[in-house]
């Protein structure tokens, strides 16, 4: 591992990454032909929170939080930490004290691949975390890892500066030089699913708008009154 903290991180545009945010990870997830989302691993410590951010990434030592402190530096306003560590670890890395730190340089949110701490004070900071788990386990502050550097976290590459969107359908990372193309897409697929919802309130079936009668009739379904299939 390069034992490194990456200084100067490009970002993208804080107002193209709040418009993305907005249509929230799994409209983006769909228009984006369903890439970068990070799995059913990482879960809100609490509903209701939609974030989007530039990832600062932290590579740890399972059950040291060292980098996370140096982390907490290199993040300005607008931005997601975005915390994994070299090999599985469930302990409770990420607390209330590191919470507040980040809150008051802006920051809006964490997504971490092990666990967190201090869940009802967090709550109560109103700062989001979406993590693999809950502990009271504590941590040490022994050994270096790295910051700023790509990471993989629930199998997906995320690399600084990617844009993370998170709410409680899960977590999503896009790639910088794609949020442009990304809100475009997410801006059709809401008109696109728009028609769709008045036609429902009209009347109309999803088995004719999507035209999934042919396709039923394709895969040899059929229908049958109670009596035929009773009969049977």
């Amino acid at each position: 591992m390069d034992t490194v903290v990456v200084t100067d991180v490009p970002r993208a545009p804080l107002a193209s990454i709040d418009r993305l945010a907005e249509y929230g990870v799994a409209t983006v997830h769909e228009a984006l032909g369903r890439i970068g989302y990070v799995g059913t691993g990482h879960r809100p410590t609490h509903l209701g929170s939609r974030i989007g951010g530039s990832a600062v990434t932290v590579l740890c030592w399972p059950g040291d939080n060292l980098m996370i402190h140096a982390a907490v530096e290199q993040c300005q306003a607008g931005d997601v930490l975005v915390v994994t560590t070299t090999s599985p670890c469930t302990d409770g890395m990420f607390g209330e004290l590191l919470g507040t730190s980040l809150q008051e340089r802006g920051v809006r949110g964490l997504v971490i691949d092990a666990g967190v701490r201090d869940v009802a004070e967090l709550h109560h900071l109103g700062f989001p975390v979406w993590s693999k788990a809950i502990s009271a386990q504590g941590t040490v502050k022994s050994t270096a890892g790295a910051v700023n550097v790509p990471i993989v976290v629930g199998g997906q590459a995320i690399r600084p500066g990617d844009v993370i969107l998170a709410d409680d359908d899960g977590v999503l990372c896009v790639a910088q030089g794609a949020v442009s193309r990304a809100i475009e897409l997410a801006q059709a697929r809401v008109e696109k699913e728009e028609a769709a919802r008045e036609a429902f309130r009209a009347g109309q079936l999803g088995l004719d708008r999507y035209g999934l009668r042919d396709k039923l009739a394709e895969l040899g379904v059929r229908y049958a009154t109670a009596a035929e299939y009773g009969a049977r």
